[in-house]
């Protein structure tokens, strides 16, 4: 981020179906500490792959102010896109990333915004972080990126956050890098943010907050199960683990959320299945046996049943 003395443009090339509160939490900061520094010492312009309207996940049509082959090689760029977004820019998209990092110039992804980067080949050996819910299909597609769930992560030529409000920790953690604690404070205020979170700060609610649940083996339960989508535990694996017998565990998950933990793994691992799906090129059947299914037929049905399609029809519909 820039030092005091400089004006730093920032261009924000946006792709279709962008996370509208992701991208106004990481501009937002920067309106109100020109306001309070009273001089425009960030500016930013909104860049989509052609130059043409951008539709964000609001639905709201966004103008863009330039296409991204007309941006300086040299110009500081976030990728902002939204949930799960498995699509790639073209390749003359990919090519000007490719000369803009040979110019040195600094680039991040916001929300999922990695996924542009990676698939130009500009994140290979760095370490950076996306919404918690697409991280195992980044990393399945890009295994050579250390894809981390922090909030966010910042390095000398690299940025990325989780997309929402951890945007602008981000914002505000660079403010103070640049600028002092006093005007990142001042902004903080200005948000109505009451607290600095570490970028190390979970992104997720933990599962007493996010689930009402408070008996220790069945929370950790839930924690095995979130944390082995693939391959997934036999129930009798993680009955052992939290010291409970398979019959105390189904008892624990009926008495507290009104399910069996057979149901409840099931959910987790068809989620997983369709995060794979819809972001990756990975063959069904493969995902069909990593989420736990004896049979393509059997997953084909769970997953129907579930979402109201089946899986090949899924994939068919990310690449309308």
């Amino acid at each position: 981020m820039t030092d005091a003395a400089t004006t730093e443009r920032t261009a924000y090339l946006l792709v279709d179906g962008f996370s509208m509160m992701a991208f106004v939490a990481a501009t937002e900061p920067l309106r109100i500490a020109n306001r309070i520094l009273g001089a425009p010492r960030f500016r930013w312009q909104l860049v989509s792959a052609t130059g043409a309207p951008v539709r964000a996940s609001n639905d709201m049509r966004i103008l863009a102010d330039a296409g991204l082959t007309d941006v300086s090689v040299t110009t500081r760029l976030a990728v902002c896109s939204g949930f799960l977004d498995g699509r790639g820019l073209d390749e003359a998209a990919q090519k000007h990333l490719r000369a803009m990092d040979t110019a040195g110039a600094v680039l991040g992804g916001i929300d999922t915004g990695c996924y542009a980067l990676a698939e130009a080949g500009l994140l290979n050996g760095h370490r950076v972080t996306l919404h918690w819910e697409s991280l195992p299909a980044f990393r399945e597609r890009f295994p050579q990126v250390e894809a981390v769930e922090s909030l966010y992560e910042l390095a000398p030529r690299r940025f990325s956050c989780a997309g929402g409000m951890a945007a602008t920790d981000m914002a505000l953690a660079e403010l103070h890098t640049a600028f002092g604690p006093a005007l990142a404070d001042a902004v903080a205020e200005q948000l109505i943010h009451d607290r600095f979170r570490d970028p190390a700060s979970r992104q997720r609610l933990s599962i007493v907050k996010r689930l009402g649940v408070h008996n220790p083996a069945l929370v950790r339960a839930i924690a095995l199960m979130e944390t082995h989508r693939e391959p997934p535990l036999s129930l009798a694996d993680i009955a052992e683990r939290v010291g409970r017998s398979p019959r105390q565990l189904q008892r624990l998950f009926e008495t507290a959320l009104q399910t069996t933990p057979g149901a409840w793994y099931r959910e987790l691992r068809l989620g997983h299945a369709q995060a794979l799906i819809e972001a990756t090129d990975r063959p069904l059947a493969e995902i069909a046996i990593a989420a736990g299914f004896a049979s393509a037929t059997a997953f084909s049905r769970a997953f129907r049943q579930r979402f109201g399609v089946s899986p090949s029809a899924c994939r068919r519909r990310r690449s309308a």
